[in-house]
């Protein structure tokens, strides 16, 4: 059945049901709900209501639970009598209200339908498949009717075992009688967090002011209203899951705190993970988005950098690269790089939770233009952030292979020739050129140009400085020996 005849058959199911088919008991008040989220799209929700308890067994609904629940999750306990309060039975009742489920509980009895054109026609219910009602009538003869045409349908109860919301259902044997608070936790999915970064780097490259966003996004099924939020930042292990009871993506729509004054976020190391409670409570609404500022820092120091990577990439040494046509050729970008450092000492003293960083700069009339946009991973205190920004205009290298000499059967020599070119108008910049020895582990660069500094194994970076106007250009020799 499309979306399209869906959505008519349940507004005609809204017009003609009587209001108290719907009744149902409504929701226990909340005491208070907290939410653990993880960047992994998933939320360990703790919720607290107060229940009336009958001595012996009680039936209780604990509605407004998130769709997307895992029901193997739920946990339950009286928080009043604790000791005296006991699980029978938990079921998690998730057959919802909706065309197609009401249709398939009258297969084979009467129904009557009203069509756009006012004519009234019932009989017994064959089918409601692919968008098209089915009915036989008396006289054996049999009506088809398109979905989309249906004005109303005339259902004459609502089944047994349909539900308005998902609900959670208890029969609890309890000791005493009474008002007594209970907690729900449970695991859910939908509801994922994210760090959203803007930085404002300065016109001179030497400094940025940081500002980084707690973004929410809400398609659990259900709201959270003032609520407790810790986050946790790290790559928790969780095992796959079947979830039986996820619903269709929803759209999010987005709602920004812009004006609003940001609530202080605490941030503090929990076991291997680094956890920010944000210290005042927070409504998330279902189909929501919502972000709110957790660490910011002003005139921190910051470089930029380019990086001219012309060389073959390196795959491990499985065997010998002999081939002489293995060497990359057609590389002219320039990379552009921004980098500064997470430390105390520098102005920002925090951890970076992984998430997206966007970069603008000013321009002589004060606006802002994007100059780039990346993701950083989890970044600790203290350590380095280099965010890749794009491919530098009026930058431009070339890498050419000079010379390739077999020396026997077990050495060759090699030859580059890297040439780089600024067309700056008034301003010299560094560019940094690493180059992998790809071809065999045991090597030897025999001559170089310019100093070089061995990153690892297999690689080395020269850094040199091109002039405005100027080319630049590096070579050296490499001989590997085979066994």
């Amino acid at each position: 059945m499309t979306a399209r005849k869906v959505t008519w058959l349940i507004l005609a199911l809204v017009c003609i049901l009587p209001t108290a088919i719907f009744a149902q008991e409504q929701p226990a008040p909340t005491d208070g709900v907290s939410l653990t989220i993880y960047n992994q799209g998933q939320a360990l929700v703790q919720d607290r209501r107060t229940f009336t308890f009958e001595t012996g067994e009680t039936t209780l609904n604990f509605t407004d639970v998130a769709s997307q629940i895992d029901a193997t999750s739920v946990s339950f306990v009286s928080l009043t009598d604790p000791t005296g309060t006991y699980v029978i039975e938990q079921t998690y009742a998730y057959d919802l209200v909706g065309a197609e489920a009401l249709y398939s509980r009258f297969i084979d009895q009467n129904l009557q339908i009203t069509l756009e054109d006012g004519t009234v026609t019932s009989g017994r219910l064959l089918s409601a498949q692919y968008g098209t009602v089915v009915l036989q009538q008396d006289d054996g003869s049999l009506v088809m009717a398109d979905g989309t045409k249906i004005r109303d349908v005339r259902f004459p109860s609502l089944p047994d075992g349909l539900i308005t919301r998902p609900t959670l259902r208890w029969i609890v044997d309890s000791i005493t009688g009474g008002e007594q608070q209970v907690a729900l936790t449970y695991l859910t999915n939908g509801i994922s967090w994210t760090a959203d970064y803007t930085v404002l780097l300065g016109r001179d490259n030497s400094a940025l002011d940081l500002n980084g966003w707690v973004t929410f996004v809400n398609g659990s099924g259900t709201a959270y209203r003032d609520a407790q939020i810790k986050l946790i930042a790290g790559d928790v292990n969780r095992l796959p899951t079947v979830d039986a009871f996820a619903v269709a993506e929803n759209q999010a729509m987005m709602l920004r705190m812009d004006g609003a004054p940001a609530p202080a976020v605490e941030q503090r190391e929990f076991f291997e993970y680094q956890l920010y409670e944000i210290g005042r409570p927070v409504t998330l609404g279902n189909n929501e988005t919502k972000q709110v500022e957790f660490v910011s820092g002003t005139n921190v120091p910051a470089t930029t950098f380019f990086v001219y990577d012309g060389s073959p990439n390196y795959f491990g040494y499985n065997y010998a690269v002999t081939d002489n046509s293995y060497v990359l050729t057609g590389v002219t970008d320039v990379q552009s790089y921004l980098e500064f450092t997470t430390d105390e000492e520098n102005g920002l003293g925090a951890d970076l939770p992984a998430g997206r960083i966007r970069v603008y700069q000013e321009d002589i009339d004060g606006s802002a233009l994007l100059i780039g946009e990346n993701t950083i991973d989890h970044t600790p205190e203290g350590e380095d952030v280099q965010i890749y920004l794009g491919n530098a205009f009026d930058l431009v290298g070339e890498h050419i292979q000079t010379k390739f000499e077999p020396l026997g059967s077990q050495v060759i020599e090699e030859s580059f020739e890297i040439r780089l070119r600024n067309r700056k108008d008034d301003e010299t910049v560094e560019i940094r050129v690493p180059e992998r020895m790809f071809r065999w582990s045991a090597w030897e660069i025999l001559q170089s140009s310019d100093p070089y500094t061995q990153l690892d194994s297999s690689t080395v970076e020269f850094r040199v400085n091109v002039e405005p106007g100027a080319e630049k250009i590096i070579t050296y020799t490499v001989r590997y020996t085979f066994p």
